[in-house]
């Protein structure tokens, strides 16, 4: 299978390495020569029978499946919705802690992002701080709008958060959206070039422009960058679903379940943040 998603670039020409790394080793210290194995299961399909589960069970582990993805998605969420609370108080109490939370999630972010070998520890520590600075930055636009008379934003970006996955998961699924290679280049492009304006945003808003919220806070110009963010942040959801189906049909190791968990997280979070700055934008203007 073609893989659209850049996570799952590197299994495209070797899909059964795993396996065949597997199977190798296993023979290897058993004395026999290493030979096909024998199944009845088509390539990418789940294993089915016995000798299906002994082959991979010789490689290492199961393939991936949509129930591991769930099961690791519900931990990773439940981990960060637990500390998104801590953080709320805690950052509340000593703003000095932000900056640390935010540094350790970035980072650890990147290296669950590029490192080759899953590992489920750092994905977990990863949850912890991306809950911290997550309850921190909503106190924080929470505090912004209720000073403007705007109560329950943290709320509300809540909402429209699941309502826009479960918009664009059903759109995935009815083929109404179809992750092609181009949709995906167009995509990252798209990505990219908002990265870079929001970190020009941040930079201009330490000079002062927008009242300090930097392009963001340019009247007009920062609503339209907003819905900007929204709109990339949905799609990618897309891209997160389109990882998700072709790495079950690879017949990825099940480890790789935590690497599917994290990509979602990391785009559901990020959508949830654009709905909060924009939802806080519209109660400054009110």
């Amino acid at each position: 299978m073609q893989s659209n998603n850049p996570v799952l670039t590197r299994y495209e020409k070797k899909p059964t390495g795993f396996y065949e790394e597997g199977r190798s080793a296993f023979a290897a210290a058993s004395g026999q020569a290493p030979s096909a194995p024998q199944t009845t299961t088509p390539a990418g399909a789940p294993p089915t029978t016995p000798e299906d589960f002994a082959t991979i069970t010789a490689a290492g582990g199961l393939r991936v499946t949509l129930n591991d993805v769930v099961v690791k998605c519900a931990i990773m969420f439940a981990i960060v919705v637990a500390f998104a609370f801590v953080g709320w108080n805690l950052i509340s109490a000593l703003p000095v802690m932000m900056l640390p939370a935010l540094i350790v999630a970035t980072v650890l972010g990147i290296v669950n992002a590029v490192k080759k070998n899953v590992s489920p520890a750092l994905m977990i520590i990863f949850a912890v701080f991306e809950g911290l600075m997550l309850g921190g930055i909503s106190n924080f636009y929470n505090a912004y709008a209720s000073g403007n008379g705007w109560d329950g934003v943290v709320l509300q970006a809540v909402v429209a958060t699941m309502t826009t996955f479960g918009v664009m998961l059903l759109l995935y699924m009815t083929g109404v959206i179809k992750v092609t290679k181009r949709f995906t280049q167009i995509l990252l492009v798209a990505g990219v070039s908002y990265l870079v304006l929001a970190l020009a945003s941040m930079v201009a808003s330490f000079f002062g422009v927008g009242g300090g919220w930097g392009f963001y806070g340019v009247d007009g110009i920062g609503i339209i960058i907003s819905i900007v963010g929204v709109a990339l942040a949905a799609l990618f959801l897309a891209l997160d679903f389109e990882a998700i189906k072709q790495g079950i049909a690879m017949g990825l190791p099940e480890r790789e379940s935590w690497r599917m968990a994290f990509g979602l997280l990391v785009t559901l979070v990020w959508l949830y943040l654009e709905f909060l700055r924009l939802l806080s934008i519209f109660s400054g203007r009110e």
